[in-house]
């Protein structure tokens, strides 16, 4: 138990394979996830909220091209982008969320807004996009959002439907970024944004955004942001299954997150994982795949990242 603060970010379960990273790729992603932590980690130094240091870790990771969110999010099936990400706080389980969104830079603000402007949860579409601009958020244009990689993988990934000879790499499959916290006063609060899958249908619409899915805070169990395949991770209700396990049956943070994506979700063949913070500030980040690109900084120690 730690009555300091706890910040543990994800860029997504979606790795590249170990054997196509290079020395060079890697170092690319080290040092993107620290300069994610030092953001998120200002913030929670300085007395800040778990809330709002979630919303600093998650915004600088949809500035990173490297990850799949904001400016590096995948493009659908038509070519186009559109975003989920949802926010939420585990004092009084406030919660924001935006699904199919284009325009506003960093998706997670656009989150944040509709939990503090409006009655709602969850909005889609032009409803969503004027609470952004009603909060005057920054908007982009679609070649801010462009990246070549993501548009080879588009094309690769097509190409491969056509001819019958579409594999299973998870850097396709799926890709999220997150952060959840645990902040001084003991609050604590979670965040996710996603591009979703590469050419995904139009309207499709992930475990991200959906409080109890992908994304949820309690102070009473725990705070957690998942990424993986996300129809499955809404089939299992993973964040609430863990948050369930805690308060229920007494599990702890380790083992109720080790049983959902180890058991639960291999046995439904999802793949993925996640990162939780508990309420004692003590943090898991389990995964049933490859790697996840993940981080993490606790108050007095030093931060820590890592991919495999």
């Amino acid at each position: 138990m730690t009555n300091g603060f706890t910040l543990v970010i994800h860029g997504g379960a979606g790795v590249l394979p170990s054997d196509t990273m290079t020395d060079e790729k890697a170092a690319g992603y080290h040092a993107a996830l620290d300069r994610v932590l030092a953001a998120g980690e200002a913030i929670l130094a300085a007395d800040g909220s778990a809330l709002d240091a979630v919303e600093a870790a998650v915004c600088a990771l949809e500035d990173e091209p490297l990850f799949n969110a904001g400016r590096g999010a995948v493009f659908t099936r038509e070519g186009t982008h559109e975003m989920d990400a949802a926010i939420m706080e585990g004092r009084d389980r406030r919660a924001g969320a935006v699904a199919g969104i284009f325009g506003p830079r960093n998706p997670i603000r656009s989150a944040r807004a509709v939990m503090e402007r409006t009655d709602h949860v969850l909005m889609i579409g032009e409803g969503a996009l004027d609470v952004a601009r009603q909060a005057e958020l920054p908007f982009e244009e679609a070649d801010y959002f462009f990246t070549q990689e993501r548009w080879d993988s588009l094309t690769a990934t097509l190409k491969m439907e056509r001819s019958g000879a579409l594999d299973d790499d998870p850097s396709r499959r799926h890709g999220t970024v997150g952060a959840v916290a645990r902040d001084r006063s003991g609050a604590l609060a979670a965040a996710t944004s996603t591009g979703g899958m590469t050419a995904k249908r139009a309207g499709r619409v992930g475990d991200s955004p959906v409080i109890g899915a992908g994304t949820l805070a309690d102070n009473r169990s725990c705070a957690i942001s998942a990424t993986g395949d996300g129809e499955v991770f809404l089939r299992l209700s993973v964040a609430h299954e863990i948050d369930a396990r805690i308060r229920l049956t007494g599990e702890t943070l380790d083992q109720a997150a080790a049983r959902v994506v180890g058991e639960d979700l291999t046995a439904l063949g999802g793949s993925g994982g996640l990162v939780a913070v508990g309420a004692d500030g003590s943090f898991a980040t389990p995964f049933n795949c490859e790697g996840m690109y993940r981080g993490w900084s606790v108050e007095d120690g030093p931060r820590e990242t890592r991919i495999y």
